[in-house]
């Protein structure tokens, strides 16, 4: 998969802009500041629908500008399309696929698969749970794009189902602790549980398929193999010790479940277990059993766990025929020279790597190709 041009209108920094690009290496060099990152971001926000810097949309316009446009020709085999996404702050975004509208912008994705690499990243071992939730479920939409409306069903569901917990513990209080109908819950518990347990069910797959590709890039970039992925249910849930993930019977344990928690949730009024709040648990064995990376890795060994998810899923996705467009935004400097060289390594097999830096000494000698100078919404086409 690759992009031959890209094309932003009042996108970031840029009134406008038009690249050309080929197979291989693009670099894309300027002083920091100067919109490296805005290219690359636009092309992430193509394929994802999301902004690896920035939650909301808004920051993404132009100030003074209304919407933005990120327009892109991919090519995929013996496939080209037109991929089109215009961001609308406040109102719907919308999607073209070749010039043809689509009834909803999830309708999209897959066209184009990317997989990015940048500082941010550092927050995969030492972040949220939820950065470590999106980071699967990410990977989920671009193995499978149907997983796009699964996430938007169970984010509806929580939804409702959350604003009825609030509503029932507000009405508990007026009543001095009288029964509440819950008739209208159990309806969303129904529908919160069946795309809870198609999502688990596949974010438990994925980590299994992922393990030993993680631990793989893990023992070639720190010299050892003790790197591995441990996902941790909020609820009690049996996987049947490595047997494929019965979706039945993690519907019926989240049902349980949310039956058992039913008091302590319109205490509170929020949803306590589901897919909204697992946890994916990166761990690190120095020989002496595996514990958490987040409290004991050292900064190198973050870096070294972080660049190992992404190169695993940069390699899953390619072992599935889906070959993705590698993006590097910024990473070599924030590298010493071994993590350079093995990261390098695999951007020089891609199809396709864009890769940023604030000096072109920083991109190994190996990584030839085309090289652009950006400026201030502005690219020049070096070589």
């Amino acid at each position: 998969m690759r992009l031959s041009h890209l094309s932003l209108v009042d996108f970031r920094s840029y009134a406008g802009l038009e690249l050309e690009l080929e197979p291989g290496v693009c670099v894309l060099v300027g002083p920091n500041g100067h919109g490296k990152t805005n290219v690359v971001e636009a092309v992430g926000y193509l394929a994802t629908h999301g902004s690896h810097r920035v939650a909301q949309d808004q920051p993404l316009v132009r100030i003074g500008a209304q919407r933005a446009v990120i327009r892109a020709a991919v090519h995929h085999e013996d496939r080209s399309v037109l991929l089109e996404l215009e961001i609308n702050p406040g109102r719907a975004n919308r999607a073209r696929v070749n010039r043809n509208a689509v009834g909803k912008t999830r309708d999209a994705l897959g066209y184009l698969r990317t997989v990015l690499f940048a500082p941010e990243d550092l927050a995969l071992v030492k972040g949220d749970p939820a950065v470590r939730r999106q980071f699967l479920d990410e990977l989920l939409v671009a193995r499978t794009p149907r997983f796009a409306a699964v996430r938007a069903d169970y984010e509806r569901a929580l939804k409702q189902r959350n604003a009825l917990l609030r509503s029932a513990a507000q009405l508990r209080r007026a009543n001095r602790g009288a029964a509440v109908d819950m008739t209208t819950l159990d309806l969303w518990d129904g529908h919160l549980a069946s795309a809870g347990a198609h999502l688990l069910a596949a974010r438990l797959e994925l980590v299994e398929s992922l393990n030993p590709l993680v631990g793989k890039a893990y023992g070639t970039i720190a010299g050892r193999d003790t790197a591995l992925l441990d996902y941790k249910p909020s609820f009690e849930l049996s996987t049947g010790g490595g047997s494929p993930v019965d979706e039945s019977a993690v519907h019926d344990a989240l049902i349980a479940a949310l039956n058992a928690g039913r008091k302590d949730e319109i205490e509170r009024g929020m949803t306590l277990v589901g897919p909204h709040r697992d946890e994916l648990a990166l761990l690190l064995d120095h020989g002496h059993g595996p514990v958490p990376a987040k409290a004991y890795a050292s900064h190198g060994e973050s870096w070294s766990f972080a660049l190992s998810a992404k190169l695993a899923a940069f390699e899953l996705l390619r072992a599935e025929a889906i070959e993705p467009v590698l993006i590097l935004d910024d990473v070599f400097a924030e590298l010493d020279n071994s993590r350079r060289g093995q990261l390098a390594q695999v951007a020089a097999s891609a199809e396709q790597v864009l890769i940023t830096a604030a000096v072109e000494e920083d991109v190994p000698a190996s990584l030839s190709g085309m090289r652009y100078r950006i400026g201030k919404g502005t690219a020049e086409r070096l070589r």
